[in-house]
């Protein structure tokens, strides 16, 4: 998992995994993207994408071709998940304590106004 955050934490990188999220791109028009950065330095953030396990590496040719491998993603998503599955069961907790008051609070107005009906 250190590889992947070590890997993301870089904007390029980020951007990198963006435009190759919906289909493969050759370095050429990853490079592309970058004019202001060398293609040595856009090869070097593509060996840490892949070494990290985010990409995936297809020779055709002479020309490489990149795509996101999700799997690279798993063991980092799961322990962001383990916080936000945590605070989503207290935003629950929270909304559920609420309804109950909301619900409380109509039966008690109910029972007022059929009390001076009466």
């Amino acid at each position: 998992m250190q590889a992947v955050l070590e890997a993301v934490v870089e904007p390029r990188r980020r951007e990198i995994l963006r435009l190759v999220r919906v289909r493969e791109a050759t370095a050429g028009a990853i490079a592309a993207h970058f004019p202001d950065v060398s293609r040595p330095t856009v090869s070097q953030h593509l060996r840490v994408l892949r070494d990290a396990g985010l990409l995936h590496e297809r020779r055709d040719g002479t020309r490489r071709l990149y795509r996101v491998r999700t799997e690279g993603f798993t063991e980092a998503r799961a322990f962001f998940d383990e916080f936000w599955d945590s605070r989503l069961r207290a935003l629950k907790a929270e909304a559920e304590r609420e309804q109950r008051r909301q619900d409380a609070n109509r039966e008690q107005r109910e029972r007022n106004e059929h009390g001076h009906r009466d």
